[in-house]
This record gives structure tokens, C-alpha cells and sequence, in this order.
């Protein structure tokens, strides 16, 4: 049987619609390019597998096979939410509601919750990504690193930050810091409140 092929997502708003924040050179390269790659990596280790399974090249490398799909599976994922996690730039951009309650119950403060994401975004080596993650009635922020080692087992994505080089070095250079900093004003904070259970 063939696995559904996975298709590149349409933004859900034109690329300069985060400028200043994020550039649209930014925007189109990391979509087009970056997200697609990954799109595109997923298909061929299926393609891969299921030629196995069906007994065309049993010569497969699986352990190649099975990072490929894993790290393009998770990329893909992981784009597709931060693409939804986005919005145009506003002024005071906080949570509210359960959101923001919830935040409040479980950091002490939106402020320290600001602190504990930023640290964790900042902080991550090499590429990757810091994430609001939900386990249980929990949320931890947590870091991951490339996107093999995709999260915590049966952890739900909330809002995640991608600090891979692509997305911010043709706007920030290498101050991923202030890419950090920037990114606060342009969370769609009712997509992060909408993946809450």
C-alpha cells in the first residue's frame, strides 16, 4: 500500500506579511526552499520504503533511510505549526484568556514563561528549535535540537520558535538573540491558544 504523499502547505498570509520582523526574501527562501526540501525528503524515503516492501532494491540502507524520514517528517511538522504560529507584528502582543491563565499556573508569570522560552531558544546548540509543549495538563518549554530528536514522547506542540540559521540570517546575521527578541511581536497567540487541549 502507498503512503499519502505529503504536500507543501500554503502560508496563511502573503510572504512580507511579517515585515518587519521577518523579511520577505526570508519568508519565500525558508518556505520555498527550506520547508520544501523537507517536503520533498519525506516523499523519497517513502518512495524508498515502500520499493523495499514491495521487493524492487532490497539493498536499502534503512538506517539512512529511517533518519531521512524522520528528520524530513519532523521538519515538515514542525514548519507546518510554525507557519500557523505567525502573524503580523503587533504592538503588547501577549496571551490571554485560558491561554495566558494557564501560562500564569504554570511559570509563576507570562514574564518568567518569556524568560524560561527565550533562554531555551537562545541557548539551543547548534540548529534547532525551542518549543511550548503540552503533556498531559503540563506545559514545559523544551529545546530541539536539528529535528531528529523531535520532543518529549506524547508532548503536543503549542508554539515553537526555529532557530535554524535559515530563518533569520539573511535579517539578523548571526544575532540569533534578536531574532529571539523580535519574534514575540509577531506570535499568533489565538493559533497557540487553539492547540491547548
Amino acid at each position: 500500500m502507498k503512503h499519502k504523499r505529503i504536500e507543501l502547505p500554503n502560508l496563511p498570509y502573503a510572504y512580507d506579511a511579517l515585515e518587519p520582523v521577518i523579511s520577505k526574501k526570508v519568508m519565500e527562501l525558508h518556505h520555498t526552499r527550506h520547508h520544501l526540501a523537507y517536503v520533498t525528503g519525506v516523499n523519497a524515503a517513502m518512495d524508498r520504503l515502500e520499493k523495499a516492501r514491495a521487493g524492487e532494491g532490497l539493498d536499502i540502507d534503512y538506517k539512512a533511510t529511517m533518519r531521512d524520514l524522520s528528520f524530513h517528517m519532523n521538519g515538515h511538522k514542525l514548519h507546518s505549526i510554525f507557519w500557523q504560529n505567525l502573524q503580523k507584528s503587533k504592538k503588547d502582543n501577549a496571551p490571554t484568556g485560558a491561554l495566558l491563565a494557564k501560562i500564569e499556573e504554570q511559570f509563576g508569570s507570562f514574564e518568567a514563561f518569556q524568560a524560561e522560552f527565550a533562554g531555551a531558544a537562545k541557548t539551543v546548540e547548534g540548529s534547532g528549535w525551542a518549543a511550548l509543549v503540552q503533556e498531559g495538563d503540563d506545559l514545559h518549554v523544551i529545546q530541539i535540537q536539528n529535528q531528529n530528536l523531535m520532543t518529549i514522547v506524547e508532548t503536543k506542540p503549542l508554539l515553537l520558535i526555529d532557530v535554524w540559521e535559515h530563518a533569520y540570517y539573511l535579517d539578523y546575521f548571526n544575532d540569533r538573540g534578536k531574532w529571539v527578541d523580535a519574534f514575540w511581536s509577531i506570535i499568533n497567540w489565538n493559533d497557540v491558544a487553539s492547540r491547548l487541549s
